[in-house]
Parts: C-alpha cells; sequence; structure tokens
C-alpha cells in the first residue's frame, strides 16, 4: 500500500492555526502548505518543521509553472527539494497550469489548449520535476470559467496521457470539477465517474463563489464545502474507496475547530467507505 494511502482527512495549514495544529491528535489527520511560503527559512520552516514532527505533511506548489513554453526554473526546483528533503512530505503536488512569461510571475493558474504539442511539453517538465526531486509528483485537474479553442485532447483523456507518460499521479480537485462543469456546462458526475481512479494520490475539497453578475461560479477556496460538493465527493469515495482528502480554506479562514468540524465530514465518508464491503 502506498503510504498515502493510510492518510485520512487533512487542513490546509495557515500560521493562524500552528498552535491549534501542533495540540491537535485526531487520527489520520495530516496538513497541506504551499512549498514558496517556506523555501527562505526563518520563523516559518522553523514552525513547519515542528508540524512535521506530529503529522505527516503535504506541499502543494503553485508555481511550478509545468504548462508553461519553458521548463521549471531549476533554482526554483533546488529550492523545493531542499525542502522536501527537510520536512519529508508524503505528498507533493502542483497545477496543471502556466504562471511564468518570459521570466515574469502572473498572479494566477492560467489554462492553454490541450493540443498534441501541450502534452508533450509538459510531460516533459513532469519528467524534469521529478527527476530533480527524486520522487513522484500529482497533479491537479483545473477549474475553467471560459472555453478555449484548440484542444486535441479533453481534460481526462490528457491528465491520464500524462500520468501514463510520465510516472505522476492525479490531485483530483472536487471542487474544481463542479466550478468547471457549471461554467462550461458538462455533467459533473459523469466526469468524475470517468476519472482514472488507478492514478488519484490525492482529493481536494474546497468553497466556492459567485462572480458580479451572479452568472459565474469562482473558485475562491473562501467559504465552507457546498452541499452538491459534498454529495460529489460522497459519490467519488464510493467509487474508488478512500484516499488522502484535503479541505482547502484560504480566504475569510474561520476558527481552526470550525475547519476541524468539515474535515470531521470528509472522514466520516473515509471512514464508511473503509468498513464498506
Amino acid at each position: 500500500m502506498n503510504a498515502s494511502t493510510r492518510l485520512g482527512a487533512g487542513l490546509g495549514l495557515k500560521a493562524e492555526h500552528y498552535a491549534d495544529a501542533l495540540a491537535c491528535t485526531a487520527q489520520g489527520l495530516w496538513f497541506e502548505v504551499h512549498p514558496e511560503n517556506y523555501m527562505v527559512g526563518g520563523p516559518r520552516l522553523a514552525w513547519l518543521e515542528r508540524i512535521a514532527e506530529r503529522h505527516p505533511l503535504s506541499l502543494h506548489g503553485v508555481s511550478l509553472s509545468l504548462a508553461a513554453d519553458a521548463p521549471p526554473d531549476e533554482a526554483h526546483l533546488q529550492r523545493l527539494r531542499t525542502l522536501v528533503e527537510r520536512v519529508q512530505p508524503t505528498l507533493v503536488s502542483e497545477h496543471l497550469a502556466w504562471s511564468t512569461w518570459r521570466g515574469q510571475y502572473l498572479p494566477d493558474l492560467l489554462p492553454f489548449p490541450r493540443s498534441h504539442t501541450a502534452l508533450a511539453r509538459i510531460a516533459e517538465n513532469i519528467q524534469r520535476t521529478q527527476e530533480a526531486l527524486g520522487r513522484r509528483i500529482a497533479i491537479e485537474n483545473p477549474s475553467h470559467y471560459l472555453r478555449l479553442d484548440g484542444h486535441d485532447w479533453n481534460e481526462i483523456e490528457f491528465l491520464t496521457e500524462l500520468a501514463k507518460r510520465t510516472g505522476c499521479g492525479l490531485l483530483l480537485d472536487v471542487n474544481n470539477v463542479h466550478v468547471s462543469a457549471h461554467n462550461l456546462g458538462f455533467d459533473a458526475m459523469r466526469y468524475l465517474d470517468r476519472f482514472p481512479a488507478e492514478a488519484i494520490l490525492e482529493i481536494h475539497l474546497a468553497g466556492h463563489s459567485h462572480d458580479e453578475g451572479g452568472e459565474l461560479l469562482i473558485d475562491s477556496h473562501d467559504a465552507p464545502i457546498a452541499e452538491t460538493v459534498w454529495g460529489l465527493y460522497e459519490h467519488l469515495i464510493q467509487r474508488i474507496g478512500p484516499r488522502p482528502t484535503l479541505i482547502e480554506r484560504d480566504d475569510h479562514i474561520p476558527a481552526f475547530g470550525e475547519l476541524l468540524a468539515e474535515r470531521g465530514l470528509a472522514q466520516a465518508i473515509l471512514n464508511l467507505a473503509e468498513i464498506a464491503p
């Protein structure tokens, strides 16, 4: 059994919750952070190391820009490897997106046409990353807001082929599926039913919001998880079995106890799947 399958439901770790996280003894609990916040040393890295002594960790990157038309920055990869070696995370993941252009970092995770050329380029960038880190990573399905032209592959086939070519795993964000299904007009349940179960190393759950016109859903991570997303998640776990599941909250952050209660809902679904015949 892969070590990641022994994890239960986890929480995104925020600095204001450090003391609560350190003291928490919930079974199966783990924490995820963006590694970019811990690559330069200082107090944050020191308290992350203390958390790592008590709980499993996951590193969820936001700046490798794997879908860019250039390889990942070597200096960034080296800093990431140093952090990986220091805190020994159980999981490492990144987004299927790009965020850099000619040395400039852009403040978003941007989409791209899923062309044959993009597939080859991203597969090479994933290989470079895995070789640099000395470990397998997981790639997350994106959120979509507008239709793009130029696709040669549908999203699930694209992700499946990436996993096949590189040996990477996949991170399935259920809220991203719900948001994209609403915005682009496809069936979220059917998407989940077609997603390759054997490649899923981690699942994300989060809240979302509406744009000012009320038409688009925004993957904002600033609200409790919607009932529709809970329903999709429960259906998914019934199909694929328990997988490490993260509750993401990046804005309007509530008290630790409120997040822990939401995490408990995910853990209950995982527990039921463990005992199901």
